[in-house]
């Protein structure tokens, strides 16, 4: 890490795909000149360049690759290097066509894409391993060098044989035995025991799916082979240059904007050592509003940041539009340098793109791009990108500085995949990221820092922990959670809690004992609703809507907050809390709109000291994030909104970007944003 911690400045810049303008010298050229006027110091190369690089098996060309990395450190620029494994050429297809993938029902896929091969191949592995080892040490000891960039957007699996049999063994080490594995996934459903091991396959749509802890453990190991293959093209890197960081760039479900589905992150945080990740959210689009999909965007980054509990890198946005939403909306005047600076104020210490000259041809020659197709510097998105690498320029002293948190939401992978695979409660509406992200949505409105951490985590340091729909949770987080009730935090759950286990069985006997000790109720069964049902509870003497999912609930110590109102269980308690240990613990018995989490978490504010020191009157549509630097609060004061805000603080501060003196009221133009200190 050395290398990187000695670069003060906050990362600007993105992919650059020289190899793809190897026979347009003045383009190159060109590149260099615009790099310095739009104020941009980093550049990530080679991430889709293994064709350049070995255009056939064995005759390598790094010639290119050591004129780039020469020009831009000449520059002043830094290099993040990435490994080329994202994509093959074709003559390693060809001549090895083990290394495809075969997808879920057993087709040999063919070449072509990306993230097309198979994490098992040995082969593969070879390959990989002869072209990581020759970029280390050619370029370990490059004064560019300023990052490892290991491959690009990791996801997908392979069902082949080789897949089939690493599963076995994935099964055997977790086990042990076959006994034990088919308690786990509940073998005498359908007749589904297994007398051999070589029975076991993958789940495909022309066999099983149905079975739902097999499914669970295949996600698992998809992540593990996942991770496996990542420390396999990290090896000989690791020995070679040990003091440069290594990261592979993570990402999100991005037209719900939820966190990836596809690996659990939480697992592979462990194994970089800065976690970075690739922000598309749809700007502009026609079905919520930008605050809306703001406070999504600022989830994401708390999860992304808490993981690792330091900052984060973004690897990849877009200074414009993108080319695979279903409408590509190019960036209002003014969002860029707003979409930005969120990302700094929620911890990031970079804003990169994807990509930093658009492709002439093929699918990305329309995806958003520092350079366009003009090959100028006068246009408004150019300009722009300018304007955000001037911004960061004037507050790089934020670089490294952490953003602390009182309130913490847990997400859990395990669960969210559990959970979707349940057959039971309403397909459509059971919505696990979209719960906890309008949780979450309560304390950006109300400018309080978040993070956002998984079931494992340390809760100690949180005065109030939120942990909605944690349909699978295992007896070692449910004892975590009682030991922190216990010591004094004040801890809120929901409906669909605490039903299966780390294995997708439902705990027998009702609900958990502990659970019970905890919130001092008893679930006895939850109602799901039709769109067209609702219900009411009534809380604090208002009326709040009851949707989706109504838990009936037990009372034992636990003391009623708020009561249904409607259907046969009117007059029960639909939130409850009770006091456990030196702590409390609430319980939201059913769905509701935000209307209701708006007055319920405004009284657990109140009651817990939780609210921003600096804002005096917020805005919702305003959001006001914080870096503290030794001490020393950096303000970022965010409107999310079309039309003027104006809210109140508690100090006078400077701007950061413009040097002028801000009252105490502080009125924000659409989209706009102000970095400030105090005085």
């Amino acid at each position: 890490m050395t290398n990187y911690l000695k670069e003060p400045r906050l990362l600007h810049g993105g992919d650059y795909n020289p190899d793809q303008w190897l026979d347009y010298p003045d383009i190159l050229a060109k590149d260099l000149e615009l790099m310095k006027e739009s104020h941009t110091n980093t550049f990530s190369l080679g991430i889709f360049a293994w064709s350049a690089l070995e255009p056939t098996e064995g005759e390598f060309h790094f010639e290119w690759l050591d004129k780039i990395m020469d020009d831009l450190h000449q520059q002043g620029c830094r290099v993040i290097l990435a490994t080329p494994s994202g994509a093959r050429p074709a003559w390693m297809s060809q001549k090895y066509p083990e290394v495809l993938r075969t997808n879920a029902a057993r087709q040999k896929m063919l070449h072509g894409g990306r993230h097309n091969h198979c994490f098992s191949s040995p082969i593969y592995r070879e390959k990989v391993a002869i072209i990581n080892k020759k970029l280390a040490e050619r370029y370990g000891e490059h004064p560019a060098l300023l990052m490892w960039h290991i491959s690009n957007e990791y996801g997908g699996d392979c069902h082949c044989e080789y897949c089939q049999e690493n599963f076995r063994s994935w099964l055997q080490k977790k086990y042990g035995s076959l006994k034990a594995l088919n308690d786990a996934w509940w073998g005498p459903f359908w007749s589904h025991a297994f007398s051999e091991w070589s029975q076991i396959a993958s789940p495909s749509p022309l066999g099983e799916t149905a079975v739902h802890g097999m499914n669970l453990d295949w996600r698992r190991f998809v992540t593990d082979q996942t991770i496996d293959f990542f420390e396999h093209e990290i090896s000989d890197i690791r020995k070679l240059t040990p003091d440069i960081p290594i990261t592979t760039n993570f990402m999100a479900d991005t037209m719900d904007l939820i966190p990836f589905q596809a690996l659990d992150y939480e697992k592979f945080a462990k194994h970089v050592d800065i976690l970075s990740w690739d922000c598309y959210p749809a700007w502009h689009n026609d079905w919520e509003l930008t605050d809306d999909l703001a406070s999504k965007v600022g989830f994401i980054d708390d999860l992304y940041r808490s993981l690792k509990q330091q900052p984060f890198l973004i690897m990849e946005s877009t200074p414009s539009g993108v080319n695979w939403h279903p409408v590509n909306k190019t960036k209002r005047p003014g969002v860029h340098l707003l979409s930005s600076m969120q990302h700094i104020a929620h911890g990031s210490d970079s804003n990169l793109y994807f990509q930093w000259r658009k492709s002439r041809g093929s699918s990305e020659k329309f995806h958003g791009a520092v350079v366009d197709h003009d090959n100028r510097s006068d246009n408004r998105v150019f300009q722009e990108v300018r304007e955000v690498g001037s911004a960061m320029e004037k507050i790089q002293a934020v670089k490294g500085s952490y953003k602390d948190a009182k309130v913490a939401i847990l997400y859990d992978w395990d669960n969210s995949w559990a959970l979707d695979d349940a057959q039971g409660f309403a397909q459509r509406t059971k919505r696990y990221s979209q719960t906890c992200q309008e949780h979450y949505r309560y304390f950006w409105n109300h400018d309080i820092p978040v993070e956002v951490v998984t079931p494992n985590a340390n809760l100690s340091k949180y005065d109030l922990v939120v942990a909605p729909m944690l349909y699978l949770i295992t007896e070692k987080s449910i004892q975590h959670l009682s030991d922190y009730v216990q010591a004094g935090g004040h801890l809120v759950s929901t409906y669909m809690t605490g039903i299966v286990n780390e294995n997708d069985l439902v705990y027998l006997n009702g609900w958990p004992d502990k659970l019970q000790e905890i919130f001092g109720i008893e679930i006895e069964e939850t109602d799901t609703y039709y769109p067209s049902d609702k219900n009411t509870l009534v809380f604090d003497n208002r009326s709040f809507t009851v949707k989706d999912y109504a838990s009936l609930i037990k009372r034992g110590n636990a003391r009623a907050l708020a009561y249904y109102q409607e259907d046969f269980y009117a007059g029960r308690a639909a939130i409850t809390v009770n006091h456990y240990g030196k702590g409390e613990a609430y319980f939201i018995a059913p769905r509701t709109d935000a209307d209701f989490l708006e007055a319920f978490y405004q009284e657990l504010v109140s009651k817990y000291d939780l609210s921003n020191s600096f804002v005096l009157v917020g805005d919702p549509s305003v959001s006001v994030q914080s870096r503290d630097r030794n001490g020393r609060p950096t303000f970022f004061v965010m409107n999310f909104s079309e039309t003027t805000k104006t809210i109140q603080v508690r100090n006078e501060t400077v701007d950061l970007l413009t040097e002028k003196p801000i009252g105490k009221e502080i009125h924000l133009s659409p989209y706009e944003v102000l970095i400030l200190e105090v005085k």
